[in-house]
């Protein structure tokens, strides 16, 4: 049944798709106010006025590193996808080293789970690549949800230092 059918990737990639929206919308790393599911006003430990000094690069750094996650995490996992996964995962780990270097070592935990959970989704990436079929896109959207809840994780560490993230992340 497998043999030149290509009737199994349609299903691999409805499966893929299918979690990747349960991975969306379950660890919601992606709301427009906010990473961790806090609402705008909660931000009784961010009464001190913004400084625009580390913090406000932080929080730039946070939310360039939110919009890049929100990228990866709403591609569709599939054979002819394999490249444009890798590109956005290389921006994720950029946007994650410049967020880790005005960081200076606070969420190290988080980050450091996060490092971990990407590189494992690179390496499941590469396996889809040199051996697609259903159980490894099943391992790379498994994988993509392990991002999920890292990138959530941190970002709701950060969500009280930076209040509300930066409202347009296209600054």
């Amino acid at each position: 049944m497998l043999r030149g059918s290509p009737h199994w990737w349609r299903i691999a990639v409805v499966t893929a798709a299918a979690g990747l929206l349960s991975a969306a919308c379950g660890s919601s790393t992606t709301s427009p106010a906010g990473g961790g599911g806090a609402s705008p006003t909660h931000s009784p430990a961010a009464a001190t006025s913004p400084a625009a000094s580390p913090a406000s690069a932080l929080c730039q750094d946070a939310a360039a590193l939110r919009t890049s996650l929100d990228t990866l995490t709403h591609v569709t996992i599939g054979k002819g996808t394999v490249n444009e996964i890798k590109s956005d995962l290389a921006d994720v780990e950029t946007k994650l080293r410049a967020f880790t270097a005005t960081a200076k070592g606070q969420f190290q935990a988080q980050t450091s789970g996060l490092k971990a959970a990407l590189d494992k989704f690179k390496k499941t990436i590469s396996d889809l690549k040199a051996h697609p079929s259903v159980s490894t896109v099943s391992a790379a959207v498994t994988a993509l949800r392990e991002v999920s809840a890292a990138a959530g994780s941190l970002l709701s560490a950060v969500g009280p230092q930076c209040g509300s993230p930066s409202p347009s992340p296209s600054a």
